[in-house]
């Protein structure tokens, strides 16, 4: 066999093709694929995140909806009462927010008209005056009784009824004439006179019986509702 000559190999070595390499074209083919799939899974993030960020918007939305319709039943309902007496007027802001069945009830009936013509039926000095029937539950009653003060929750000038189960002949009213602790347990205070206290304390200094009733007729004309004073 004849020898090859170092020469031949050195050329035979010049002319061996070197290592393969990318086209330039798969480069640009392989980087779309990775952009496109950047995109898919930006726009799949953004897609969820959206998504999520709108249900707990709608979801607040429904509660404030909610609230807001709860705020507005309420603010539609009057916040004070103009109570017309024999002796004058009684402004009574009403206490819609923590006494809101009491107030409702209250309206209610004076819409109807229940306390036009309702006489006041004891007169306690420095105690309450009551307006209505209130048997069984008579302000005198309690009087003698003496309990202990328990808190000051009854100031003097508050409107109230008492407890339990009313009916259309049996909702009476109370105006404090002094604080009152010892009613905690028999009325619900539902407002407070914010003007006519002259007018209250006129009605508290007249004559009475040995049962606490006016010897003189003192009674609601009519009561009026009002939005604002």
């Amino acid at each position: 066999m004849a020898r090859i000559k170092p020469q031949a190999l050195l050329q035979q070595s010049k002319r061996k093709k070197g290592p393969s390499r990318v086209s330039a074209t798969t480069i640009i083919f392989y980087a779309l694929i990775l952009v496109l799939i950047g995109f898919f899974l930006l726009a799949t993030y953004r897609h969820w995140s959206n998504r999520s960020r709108l249900q707990s918007e709608d979801h607040l939305s429904v509660s404030e909806g909610e609230n807001s319709f709860v705020d507005s039943k309420k603010s539609e309902l009057p916040g004070y009462a103009v109570l017309n007496t024999s002796k004058g007027s009684i402004i009574v802001e009403l206490y819609k927010d923590s006494a809101p069945e009491a107030v409702d009830e209250f309206i209610d009936l004076c819409q109807k008209g229940h306390f036009k013509g309702m006489l006041f039926q004891r007169v306690i000095k420095h105690y309450v005056i009551q307006a209505g029937d209130g048997q069984g539950t008579g302000a005198a009653d309690w009087n003698l009784r003496g309990k202990q003060p328990t808190s000051m929750k009854h100031e003097a000038f508050m409107l109230g009824t008492s407890k339990g189960k009313h009916t259309n002949k049996v909702f009476d009213l109370f105006i404090t004439t002094a604080p009152i602790p010892d009613l905690n347990e028999k009325l619900i205070v539902f407002g407070q006179v914010i003007k006519g206290e002259d007018v209250v304390q006129e009605i508290e200094e007249v004559d009475t019986d040995e049962h606490y009733t006016p010897k003189i007729s003192i009674g609601i004309l009519d009561v009026t509702l009002e939005q604002k004073i």
